[in-house]
């Protein structure tokens, strides 16, 4: 192996020297960068460099960041994106959509928070910014009633359930245009209440206001009811009677066809899939 001699360097071409030390150049140049841009930093690691970077990144991304306002919005349309931004579950947000595709709208914050069960603290976070249509203002402003602030002790005397208005159902706290109308409608299904313990059976009225409606309102006299006779009456008259469908009525023909001895009320009870604790109140169709 031949020996390296001092003056090997000399021995290049005038071109080739040029360009070695164009490149020894620019090596000692990266490196006297390098050294003066990492001086002021501690002798920690990468770590350190990016602590420091930090605040700088934090003020210039929130800085850069926009703030949308949130605009007055009908809560009966609420977005997905705007119920997750305020803090709603997906389980509240889909109570809220079963409602509505009901045909039903909540026109009040108390009534959205009927339906839809938020707490308290998201109901103050969430319903300044409710903005319902101006037939359902015009209404409250008339009947000078607002549900979240309607007094709990109305001024009205016992009222015959099955003679109350819908003004007077809307006096008791927590009835509004909704429920009043669920009310209604299911007296005109039944043709007339029976017994105050069928208001339990309307979907969605909270105990609380059950206990109130019960306090101010009664079944009075009834009027001649259509009883039907269970040991002769056809699978479609009992089908008439409330509470009993297709199964529980032909359930009952069967049961009547294997046993000599007439029906009883108590033997109801021995019926398949019978609302046994309707019992009370579906005796009131029958006749034995």
């Amino acid at each position: 192996m031949k020996k390296l001699h001092a003056n090997i360097y000399f021995d290049f071409t005038k071109s080739q020297q040029k360009a070695i030390g164009f490149l020894f150049a620019i090596i000692l140049g990266l490196q006297g960068f390098f050294y003066f841009t990492t001086a002021h930093l501690p002798k920690d690691s990468s770590i350190s460099q990016w602590y420091y970077v930090q605040p700088v990144a934090h003020s210039v991304s929130s800085s850069a960041v926009k703030k949308y306002p949130i605009y007055p919005f009908n809560p009966n349309f609420i977005s997905d994106y705007k119920a997750y931004k305020f803090g709603m579950n997906p389980t509240q947000l889909n109570r809220l959509r079963v409602y509505r595709s009901k045909n039903l709208f909540v026109n009040s914050a108390y009534e959205f928070q009927q339906v839809t069960g938020v707490s308290d603290a998201l109901l103050s976070k969430i319903s300044p910014y409710f903005k319902f249509p101006d037939w359902v203002n015009k209404t409250r402003k008339t009947n000078g009633y607002s549900r979240k602030f309607a007094s709990s002790t109305p001024s009205l005397l016992k009222v015959d359930i099955n003679q109350a208005t819908a003004d007077e159902l809307k006096q008791i706290k927590g009835i509004g245009d909704g429920f009043s109308t669920r009310i209604l409608a299911a007296r005109k299904k039944l043709g007339f209440f029976v017994s105050m313990e069928q208001i339990k059976d309307i979907w969605g009225i909270p105990p609380e206001v059950i206990t109130q409606l019960n306090t101010y309102f009664y079944v009075g006299e009834l009027p001649v009811i259509d009883k039907k006779n269970v040991n002769n009456c056809s699978l479609k008259e009992l089908m008439e009677v409330p509470y009993l469908n297709y199964y529980i009525a032909k359930s009952i023909l069967v049961y009547r066809s294997k046993n000599e001895l007439p029906l009883k009320l108590e033997d109801l009870t021995k019926i398949e899939r019978f609302p046994v604790d309707k019992i009370n109140i579906i005796a009131l169709y029958l006749e034995f």
